[in-house]
């Protein structure tokens, strides 16, 4: 019961908070809820769910505890306890699990498919999750290499190969996905990885011509700035037993106006091919500060405006 309220009831208040028609009681192991039937029902859901997530073993927190509300309250109704308990990966004493459900749906499609697509906004642990399961297919032999581009469109995709030193190469590129390889991996192993080419790190300007070669996890990031043409070479150098991910945010395009992004035609071209995979993400999947959602909705809001002028 102190796992399911949390302490000094900061669980409970956020319930009552999200379902405030309900007054709820607990005495010892006994919780009485008084109020509108519907508004019961959801909640003693909710409590047989959150006492399934903390059996698994897992601490349950506030932001687990709206994840959950969320979750129960959409259609159709996902289970928090088949999300929450999920492990994506756990190596160096870490388990990383997915938050909602669409992230459960991204994971599971990477597992499942040759090419898969994650899109939606900043925050939704899109590269993230992807470069988590990419470290741990490296460490365990499953691939040869990691391999991470993404276009350099504010630089006129003119750069061949990056210069500077291997932190500098990688760091210019690769930002988002620095902290992930470094706590799955090991700063030290990630610096060997990429000096001896287990690990890849250049703009999608390099690419073209060279395949990924055999058994390699390929991520291609901010996909929405990719043309067409760059996109199609991109997906067209797949080696054999390979893997993709391609992550992008179609509200974030930065091309010249009238270039069409090769994401979205991607999507028109490819999602009816089987072992590619389309996978979306809304401001509710946000993982970050709780106001990243919120700023990204009052944006989302104010689109008709900024298509008006």
């Amino acid at each position: 019961m102190v796992s399911l309220i949390g302490a000094n009831d900061a669980n409970l208040r956020a319930i009552e908070a999200a379902f405030p028609s309900v007054n709820i009681t607990v005495r010892s192991n006994e919780i009485t809820l008084r109020g509108p039937h519907i508004d019961c029902l959801a909640i003693e859901k909710l409590f047989a769910e959150m006492t399934l997530v903390i059996r698994s073993g897992q601490s349950l927190t506030v932001d687990a505890v709206a994840r959950s509300i969320a979750m129960l309250g959409q259609e159709p109704a996902e289970s928090p306890a088949e999300v929450l308990s999920l492990n994506i990966v756990s190596n160096r004493g870490r388990t990383i699990r997915p938050k909602t459900a669409n992230q459960k749906r991204y994971v599971d499609a990477i597992e499942d498919n040759t090419i898969t697509f994650g899109i939606g906004p900043a925050g939704t642990g899109k590269s993230y999750c992807a470069a988590a399961i990419a470290a741990d297919a490296l460490q365990s032999g499953q691939i040869e290499r990691i391999i991470l581009t993404r276009p350099a469109v504010e630089a006129g995709e003119n750069l061949g190969f990056l210069p500077g030193d291997v932190d500098e190469k990688f760091a210019v590129y690769i930002e988002a996905f620095r902290d992930c390889l470094n706590e799955r991996l090991g700063s030290g192993a990630v610096d060997y990885f990429l000096r001896h080419g287990r690990i890849v790190a250049a703009p999608l300007a390099f690419m073209r011509g060279k395949t990924f070669g055999a058994d390699s996890f390929v991520i291609l990031d901010e996909a929405q700035n990719t043309s067409v043409a760059q996109m199609k070479m991109f997906l067209t150098r797949l080696g054999k037993g390979s893997r993709m991910v391609i992550t992008g945010d179609r509200t974030q395009i930065d091309l010249p106006r009238g270039v069409p992004s090769g994401l979205a035609d991607a999507e028109r071209l490819l999602s009816k091919i089987p072992k590619v995979s389309f996978n979306y993400f809304t401001s509710k999947d946000v993982v970050r500060h709780p106001l990243v959602a919120a700023i990204i909705e009052a944006y989302e809001a104010d689109e008709p405006h900024n298509q008006s002028t």
